[in-house]
C-alpha cells in the first residue's frame, strides 16, 4: 500500500493579540486565574474582515510553499472546521477558489478540535489508494465569534487560527504509519454550540437566548473524559503500530489546556521535552490546533528525519483522534 507523507506545513495566526490583561477589563477573571487554570497567556483574534477561509488560505499558501507544490497540483482540499463560512458553499471550496487550486476537490470535516487529525485522516486515505497524488489537509477556526465573551469560563479558553498540512506518496517507510478516529455521541452536551442550525434555526428569540453561543457547563467532566481518551486512544495506536511510549520522538497534543496536555503526558511516561506546548500564546484553535503546533515544532527544528511523532486531540461530541507519523 501506498503511505501518504507530509510534504509541507503551514500555520497562521491573526495580527490582532488579546492577553489575559485584556480580558481583565471585558469580564470579571483575572491573569492568575487563567494561567493557573488553563496556562493560557494570550491568544490571536481574528480581524472583523476575516472568516475561516481567510486564515485558511495564508496557512495552506504557506504549506504549499515548504511543499514544493504549486496550488495548480492539489488534486483534493480538506478542511476540517466546525465553524465554516457560511452553511454552504463549504470552507475547502472558497479555500479552492481562493488559491486557485484548478480542478481540485473540496470538502469539509465537522469534528470540533478533533478537525485536525480527523481531516488528516481522511486526506491520508486518497493517497493511501492511489487516487490522488497530491491532497491539502487544513484545520481552522475563528472561534472568536462563537464564544459569549460575557461568559468567563469559556471566553478566555479560545483564539483563532489555521494550519495546513501536504500529503503526498512518502517514501523510504516514512510517512503516517497509522491513524485511529474516535467518538461518543452521549456527552454531547458537555461542550455544544446549540443554535444556528435545524434543532434551534436562527431566530430573534434564540439570539436573544444567547443560543449561538459555545457552552460548557460542566469543565471538570470534560478535562476528565479527555484526559482518559487522549491517553488511551495514545497508547493504542502505539502498542498496534508495535511502539511503546518511549519510542515517541515528539508528542503533539491538542492545545486545550496546560493540565490536560501534562496529565496525558504523565499517564504516557513522556517528559515534557517532547511535548509540544504552545496553548500559552494561542489559546485553544481548536481544529486548527495540532496543525498549528506542529508546523511550529518543524519550524523551530524539534521535528527531525526519522522522528516518531504522536499527534492527538479531542473535540466536542465527543470526537477524538490520533496519528502516528514517522518524518522523512
Amino acid at each position: 500500500m501506498i503511505r501518504a507523507g507530509i510534504a509541507g506545513l503551514g500555520a497562521y495566526a491573526p495580527a490582532r493579540l488579546l492577553t489575559n490583561r485584556d480580558l481583565e477589563r471585558m469580564v470579571g477573571t483575572s491573569d492568575e486565574w487563567i494561567v493557573k487554570r488553563t496556562g493560557i497567556r494570550e491568544r490571536r483574534i481574528a480581524d472583523e474582515s476575516e472568516a475561516t477561509s481567510d486564515l485558511a488560505v495564508p496557512a495552506a499558501r504557506q504549506a504549499l510553499e515548504r511543499a514544493g507544490v504549486a496550488p495548480s497540483e492539489v488534486d483534493l482540499i480538506v478542511v476540517g472546521t466546525s465553524f465554516p463560512d457560511m452553511v454552504f458553499p463549504s470552507t475547502a471550496n472558497f479555500v479552492q477558489h481562493k488559491l486557485g487550486a484548478g480542478q481540485a476537490g473540496s470538502v469539509d470535516v465537522s469534528a470540533a478540535c478533533s478537525g485536525s487529525v480527523y481531516s488528516l485522516s481522511v486526506g491520508a486515505q486518497y493517497i493511501e489508494t492511489g487516487k490522488y497524488r497530491t491532497v491539502l489537509t487544513i484545520g481552522a477556526e475563528v472561534y472568536s465569534r462563537l464564544v459569549d465573551w460575557k461568559d468567563r469560563r469559556t471566553c478566555v479558553l479560545f483564539g483563532d487560527g489555521a494550519g495546513a498540512a501536504v500529503l503526498r506518496p512518502a517514501a523510504d517507510g516514512s510517512g503516517i504509519l497509522d491513524t485511529d478516529l474516535y467518538s461518543d455521541g452521549q456527552y454531547w452536551d458537555l461542550l455544544y454550540v446549540p443554535g444556528g442550525r435545524s434543532r434551534h434555526p436562527a431566530t430573534r428569540e434564540s439570539v436573544a437566548q444567547g443560543l449561538q453561543y459555545l457552552k460548557m457547563p460542566r469543565g471538570e467532566e470534560v478535562f476528565k473524559v479527555a484526559v482518559r481518551t487522549l491517553a488511551d486512544a495514545s497508547l493504542a495506536i502505539l502498542e498496534k503500530n508495535g511502539f511503546g511510549p518511549d519510542a515517541v520522538d515528539l508528542f503533539v497534543p491538542h492545545q486545550a489546556n496546560i493540565r490536560i496536555i501534562e496529565a496525558v503526558a504523565k499517564r504516557l511516561h513522556l517528559p515534557m521535552e517532547k511535548v509540544v506546548v504552545n496553548v500559552d500564546r494561542y489559546g485553544n484553535t481548536a481544529a486548527a490546533s495540532v496543525y498549528v503546533a506542529f508546523a511550529e515544532a518543524w519550524a523551530q527544528g524539534r521535528v527531525r528525519p526519522g522522528a516518531l511523532v504522536l499527534l492527538a486531540t479531542f473535540g466536542g461530541g465527543f470526537t477524538w483522534g490520533t496519528a502516528l507519523v514517522r518524518w522523512s
